[in-house]
């Protein structure tokens, strides 16, 4: 049930993101979440889109990226929506490695992303808690 993340090595230089979104928004392909983390040489582009397989291949060999699994959970808006996903994770003292939110379509909501240590016991303890969490397929229709 993990969904699939873009994560794409860019040298933080003047017109390098716009080249490495240009191919993918140039394709229809539809970026549904989006986060940067940079340093001063370079930055991760962490993107949750629409077609992964095409976005890859678009990527091509001008970019270094890897795919990594994370889990989209439905968050209710509402404060302290977020403190209970990340008190369920952390009573079964599982790491939480990086976060960042989106909002979907009206059916969905909105939703945040966990990059954790084990995808499928953080996805099994979270269910069990009655989390809703996302699918590919609902991200990406």
């Amino acid at each position: 049930m993990a969904v699939n993340q873009l994560s794409v090595f860019i040298e933080n230089k003047h017109g390098r993101l716009s080249e490495a979104i240009k191919g993918i928004s140039e394709s229809d392909i539809n970026i549904r979440a989006l986060s940067i983390g940079d340093s001063q040489d370079f930055g991760i582009v962490r993107m949750i889109v629409s077609d992964i397989d095409k976005a890859r291949e678009l990527l091509g060999n001008d970019f270094i990226y890897k795919v990594t699994p994370v889990i989209a959970v439905k968050m209710d808006d509402r404060g302290g929506a977020l403190y209970q996903i990340l008190r369920a994770i952390e009573e079964q003292e599982i790491n939480v490695k990086y976060t960042y939110a989106f909002t979907s379509n009206k059916e969905f909501g909105a939703y945040v992303v966990l990059r954790v240590d084990d995808v499928e016991t953080t996805e099994k303890v979270l269910s069990d808690k009655g989390f809703r969490l996302a699918t590919d397929e609902e991200i990406s229709g």
